[in-house]
């Protein structure tokens, strides 16, 4: 005989296994419908990086190298009393301005003569003017040309050093090598 009463025991044990079943299959689904994360791998530049190329020392002089070698940041050559004869002591420096013009086609130097007080104004104005052209000179002789070459002569009007001694006029005369173009 059955008892109404067990048989619905019996149901809900029965129905144990199946909510169990149906709540883990719910969870698997949900969890199958959530968004999925990826992570995405770390890409990384295949390429390889650019050669360079050694600098290589071509023995030319570049603008830079006004400032930095010592030949070329020397630019005045000084002059014995009433004379233009460039002193021997100038003939590496205006090698280098040479060369310099050499390697550098572009490059423009005015020589701005000068001479001390003594003498006439007219005087000191062509001394000024030759003592110039001698460095001019040296400069074409060392590979320079005279396109690149300006000469002016400002005579006694642009003394470096004030007085009225061998000292000062030793200073004054002088040729300055101003590069207008490097």
């Amino acid at each position: 005989m059955f008892d109404r009463h067990s048989n619905l025991q019996g149901s809900k044990k029965m129905n144990t296994p199946i909510r169990f079943i149906l709540a883990a299959s719910l969870a698997v689904g949900l969890a199958a419908c959530a968004k999925k994360q990826t992570v995405e791998p770390e890409v990384t530049d295949a390429t390889p990086p650019p050669e360079t190329t050694p600098q290589v020392d071509d023995g030319k002089y570049g603008p830079e190298d006004l400032e930095t070698v010592p030949c070329l940041r020397q630019r005045v050559v000084y002059f014995d009393f009433d004379r233009a004869d460039i002193k021997s002591e100038a003939a590496e420096i205006l090698a280098c301005h040479g060369k310099y013009l050499r390697d550098r086609p572009s490059a423009m130097i005015t020589l701005e003569g000068h001479a001390d007080e003594r003498g006439t104004r007219e005087y000191n104005l062509g001394l000024g003017e030759r003592r110039g052209n001698a460095v001019s000179g040296a400069l074409q002789a060392n590979g320079g040309s005279a396109g690149q070459l300006n000469v002016v002569s400002y005579g006694e009007e642009r003394p470096v050093a004030d007085g009225h001694d061998e000292s000062a006029w030793s200073q004054n005369r002088r040729v300055e090598i101003v590069y207008t173009a490097k």
